[in-house]
């Protein structure tokens, strides 16, 4: 953490006396958590009390005193905005349901809010206490400890503050009091959602981070970070130790700095003069280095730093930290921005990560979520000035998967003639705190310094100096747009829509948003939940609305004029695959629309890396998830039920992969591994509707090539098909089994697009596709057997899925259901979902997930496919 000697811009304690107020409560209080009492040990505040100033009218002298009486205050949780910890406390009914938020009170955060917590402490003879808040407070703070005013914290939502505490800290109970400000985005380098959501009422005011209380001796260790250097051949690697130790004394003295790195042990003696603050770099070699590759490409080892500074003999302090050996560098291809990671090409195929709306920490739900991301084959998230808690980054660094922060759009971060001094100190701060947060992790990709434009000279130079702090060696991107800024150049990125809907062969185009160059944030707009998750989220009368009114704006769609409303995807909805005819003909047309669209921005993307000019290098899908229900912009919807969106991209992102190309018919192979895959064949057949083979082709003694992309024959256009018509590819090995498989359903008219009429967030269509063939396919029977393995908490449910009719089963999706009419279970993670099956085919399927999910039920498996009417089977135990 940061201390005022490091960084001048950071508060300090005041010092002043303990004064005990008059007038508070003579109840005995006792403490809720114990203070630190060793060198080296850090707590952090388990939870707090919250209190509006309206109702906690008195000042912080008052109720940051050990005796006042908060027993009328709101248990929150540690990490609570205001409107979070009320929530948490079940201070609203549903605030997901149909229009439920629209009803919070706006007035209730025009006011200051008070938190408290007390705790116990035991002081010793030469000890320091300190407080850290780990991030800045949203909306800025003022600081009380047993009735002394501390300090204060700005108006941003990321520098850390470090307050030495110790002159104010008693025996015994101890009291701490924040008062928090309201927020407004549009004033201060704070959190907005943009256009993402409907916004939060609070503005995500108060403590979002952990606030921590640290003790130590007369030194202290701050800002453990290694600086690494890895050889070309990754067979060495250089390391420099680094951090920042203080003198919290008056007097000078000697402390030993002593550390470890993989077993090596080191030690190095620092002189330092009264409250004199250096920094330590201590230089280590690796041999044959444990190196940490994204895992598409590798494994994830990690190093672990422990440090401890002695004084006299005795621990003053220690710190710790992971880190990964790796090399990630960024440079200009055809104008684009690409990357390689220990110095192999890395495609990014990424997701744009959203936050809970008000901030609110699961552990749980976030595991489950980067599970999915590596379930979907994604191999970076990128955070739009939302950086997320530390968990987030450590199971980046265990899964394998690239991590892109960077700074916010749309709000005060980039009203740059609006800023004052006091925020160039702010955005400073907030790179400095960042920086020294980050760092260390090996899946870090780059930093965004600016997104949809690149910062001016000084706000850039505030950026870089903030960054220096830490040493900073991941690359520094000046914007997500295709901008310049004068030290770091320019983006290479494009951020040129689509936002909106678009068919799947938009991106084989070669405008805009087409697979080529760096896109840094893509996506088709609508994306729609299976109708179990709908039903959490919408009324009635919405559901009505969603299928039968495009031009009505949907509260769960934007608060923004260009995305409130369905119209232009409705639109292509009726006229691509016909009118819809109820909510559950919507929303499963609905799923073969998002699932066609969303594999082929990820297939176009694949398929192009490798071309000889204008490559594509990069493509974050525009959104991976949603901070709270909505019907756009996401992979998998609020509810974690995974729907054709979901299963589109997972189809499109196989590690190797098959795939057709809606622009010259080519068939290609992508192989995200390292090595070549050799001694493979390709299938590919052509099916009318009615289920007759119009060709059948097998290209032999296939091999592709690693880390890249491989074109193959074309697929044949016979004459006599029908308007609508099929594609199936079958990838297998040596041995015949098949190792990807893919159905695609497809027009002889194809989707026509006006690119001269687009706006920065949509093309519109001029002429669509006819895929309506797909409602007269006639009536598919399946086949369902079912059966569940349970293994420690999770359970694995198999299900074989067998064409035992005449005619094609087409898009059958298969659901774990909590009983006999329970609901689905999730999250989940399906080998595949949404599979078309011929006469006489069949396919198997595993689910995996926590078997608590199921409430105690039996595992049913239920399966409906567009032409293959519903049926349940119970997936007994095996």
């Amino acid at each position: 953490m940061l201390r005022r000697s490091q960084v001048p811009w950071l508060v300090t304690a005041l010092g002043l006396a303990l004064v005990v107020p008059a007038g508070v409560s003579d109840a005995s209080v006792q403490p809720r958590v114990a203070a630190p009492s060793a060198p080296g040990q850090v707590v952090t505040v388990p939870g707090w009390k919250l209190q509006t100033s309206k109702t906690a009218t008195q000042g912080g002298a008052t109720l940051s005193s050990p005796t006042y009486d908060d027993g009328s205050w709101t248990s929150v949780p540690a990490r609570s905005t205001v409107m979070g910890g009320l929530v948490a406390a079940g201070k609203y009914g549903d605030l997901n349901y149909s229009t439920n938020l629209k009803n919070v009170g706006k007035s209730d955060f025009s006011v200051p809010w008070w938190y408290r917590e007390t705790f116990s402490a035991t002081p010793a003879a030469g000890s320091h206490t300190f407080l850290r808040l780990t991030n800045g407070i949203i909306g800025g703070s003022e600081i009380w400890l047993n009735g002394t005013k501390i300090g204060t914290t700005d108006n941003g939502a990321y520098p850390a503050h470090e307050f030495d505490v110790t002159g104010a800290l008693k025996t015994g109970t101890n009291a701490l009091a924040v008062k928090v400000s309201p927020a407004d985005p549009k004033k201060q380098l704070s959190i907005s959602w943009v256009d993402w959501t409907q916004l939060p009422p609070d503005n995500n005011m108060g403590i979002w981070r952990d606030v921590q209380l640290a003790e130590s001796g007369s030194v202290t260790v701050r800002n453990t970070r290694v600086v690494t250097s890895v050889a070309g051949d990754l067979k060495s690697a250089d390391l420099t130790i680094k951090a920042e130790v203080t003198n919290n004394t008056g007097a000078a003295v000697t402390t030993t700095v002593a550390g470890t790195v993989d077993k090596t042990a080191f030690t190095q003696q620092v002189s330092l003069t009264a409250n004199q603050t250096k920094t330590v770099s201590i230089a280590q070699h690796l041999t044959n280095p444990k190196v940490w590759w994204p895992y598409e490409m590798g494994d994830q080892p990690l190093y672990h730093l422990a440090l401890n500074a002695s004084v006299d003999g005795k621990v003053s302090d220690s710190a710790a930290t992971d880190f990964g050996v790796r090399d990630v560098k960024s440079a200009m291809k055809d104008g684009a921005m690409s990357f390689t990671v220990n110095g192999k090409p890395f495609l990014v195929r990424g997701g744009g990560w959203a936050s809970d709306l008000f901030l609110r920490y699961d552990a749980q739900k976030l595991g489950d979520q980067m599970d999915y991301v590596r379930d979907l084959g994604l191999n970076t998230i990128r955070l739009e000035g939302k950086e997320e808690n530390d968990e987030l980054y450590e199971i980046a660094d265990k899964l394998g998967i690239m991590v892109m922060p960077g700074w916010e759009c749309c709000s005060y971060w980039q009203s740059y003639g609006s800023w004052q001094a006091a925020d160039h100190t702010v955005a400073k701060a907030s790179a400095v705190t960042e920086g020294l947060r980050l760092r260390n992790h090996p899946s870090i990709l780059g930093f965004y310094i600016g997104s949809d434009t690149a910062p001016p000279a000084a706000v850039e130079k505030d950026y870089l100096d903030g960054l220096k702090v830490s040493d900073w060696q991941a690359p520094v991107i000046s914007s997500a747009a295709k901008a310049t800024s004068p030290q770091t150049g320019p983006s290479g990125n494009k951020m040129d829509g689509p936002y909106w809907f678009i068919p799947p062969n938009y991106w084989y185009g070669n405008q805009l948003g087409g697979a080529f160059g760096f896109a840094s944030e893509v996506g088709p707009g609508p994306t729609i939940p299976d109708a179990d998750a709908l039903k959490q989220y919408l009324s009635p009368a919405e559901l009505s609305d969603l299928w039968q009114n495009g031009s009505k704006a949907q509260y769960h769609l934007s608060p923004s004029g260009e995305f409130s409303k369905l119209g232009s995807f409705l639109t292509a909805l009726g006229k691509r695959y016909g009118t819809p005819k109820s909510l559950d003909d919507f929303v499963s047309k609905a799923q073969m629309t998002n699932y066609e669209v969303n594999r082929a921005q990820f297939e176009a993307f694949g398929r192009n890396q490798s071309k000889a000019s204008k490559p594509a290098t990069g493509v974050i899908y525009w959104m991976l998830n949603n901070p709270w229900p909505t019907l756009y912009w996401h992979l998998y919807d609020y509810s974690m039920q995974p729907s054709g969106s979901y299963f589109g991209a997972k189809a499109g992102l196989r590690p190797l992969h098959v795939q057709y190309s809606y622009d010259d018919r080519s068939v290609a192979l992508v192989n995200t591994g390292l090595d070549a895959k050799a001694g493979l064949s390709v299938q590919t057949t052509v099916f009318n509707t009615d289920g007759t083979v119009k060709s059948d082709t097998t290209q032999s003694g296939v091999t592709a090539k690693g880390n890249a992309s491989t074109t193959l024959d074309k697929v044949a256009n016979p004459s006599g098909l029908s308007a609508t018509y099929f594609v199936r590819l079958l990838l297998k090995d040596s041995s015949g089994a098949v190792v990807d498989r893919n159905v695609y359903w497809l027009s002889t008219k194809p989707d026509t697009l006006k690119y001269d009429s687009s706006t920065w967030y949509d093309t519109p269509q001029t002429a669509y596709a006819d895929l309506s063939g797909l409602q007269n396919l006639g009536t598919g029977k399946v086949d369902v057997a079912a059966s569940t393995t349970t293994s420690g908490d999770r359970s694995t449910t198999s299900v074989k899925l067998t064409n035992s009719g005449s005619k094609v089963a087409f898009f059958l999706r298969a659901t774990i259901r909590k009983g006999a009419s329970g609901g689905e279970v999730a999250p989940i993670t399906w080998s595949d979902d949404y599979v078309t099956i011929w006469p006489g085919e069949s396919v198997t399927l595993q689910a995996d997930y926590r078997t608590a999910e199921l409430g105690g039920a039996q595992a049913n498996v239920q399966v409906a496919g567009v032409n293959v009417a519903a049926k349940t089977v119970a997936a007994a135990p095996r």
